[in-house]
């Protein structure tokens, strides 16, 4: 998908299994029975394709096959907190696909699990739209950045991807207060105060539209 270098090619089927220490008795039957199969496709490193290290050390591609949609989040948490290097997902059902990826760190007290500091994805897409590219240049924290950056909701710039991060949390919690307000609007009976839902609906879009 990416055309990436040979010497990052894997191509390891995982067991749907490999994961059942993380996973309570739902989770395990989520994988069993709504994945057709998962694939370590590619491992970006200093090893695989000669570009430096900083603080991702590694960048893994991983294929998820479904049987049928569904929502998948809870189950690439899973993956994603089992393993300490930073992952592509590229899930796939039929001919569409939607990609997805986290930020993360090292959890603090024990090596072997990982914290999510923030997940960007796209939407489904089909297979013969690729409009995503793994730029392979710098080092493995900018190629990373880069790849996030092609999936941020938000137009503007940022330097870092602990900046693009605290944005994307921002607009995340605006859209949420939004959302939350036209409820209220829906449900509320009292004039005045449907005007003051209104009012304050009005000045959070703005405000939406302004850190974008």
């Amino acid at each position: 998908m990416f055309n990436l270098p040979k010497s990052s090619l894997v191509k390891k089927v995982i067991p749907k299994n490999a994961f059942d220490s993380y996973t309570n008795t739902k989770q395990k039957k989520m994988f069993s029975e709504r994945i057709l199969r998962i694939t370590w496709s590619n491992k970006l490193s200093f090893d695989t394709i000669n570009i430096p290290e900083k603080d991702v050390k590694e960048i893994q591609l991983f294929e998820i096959e479904l049987k049928e949609k569904f929502d998948i989040k809870e189950l690439l948490l899973i993956i994603d907190k089992a393993i300490p290097y930073h992952i592509i997902f590229i899930i796939k059902n039929l001919d569409e696909y939607y990609i997805s990826t986290s930020a993360k760190h090292t959890h603090p007290t024990n090596e072997h699990n990982a914290v999510i500091d923030y997940t960007f994805k796209s939407c489904w897409l089909s297979l013969i739209n690729q409009p995503y590219t793994i730029e392979l240049k710098n080092n493995l924290d900018l190629v990373f950045q880069n790849f996030c950056e092609q999936l941020k909701s938000i137009k503007s710039n940022f330097s870092s991807i602990k900046e693009l991060i605290e944005k994307e949390k921002r607009m995340d919690s605006m859209v949420k207060e939004i959302e939350q307000i036209k409820s209220e609007i829906k449900r509320c009976n009292q004039f005045n105060k449907k005007v003051e839902l209104n009012i304050r609906l009005n000045e959070m879009t703005k405000l939406l539209e302004s850190n974008n």
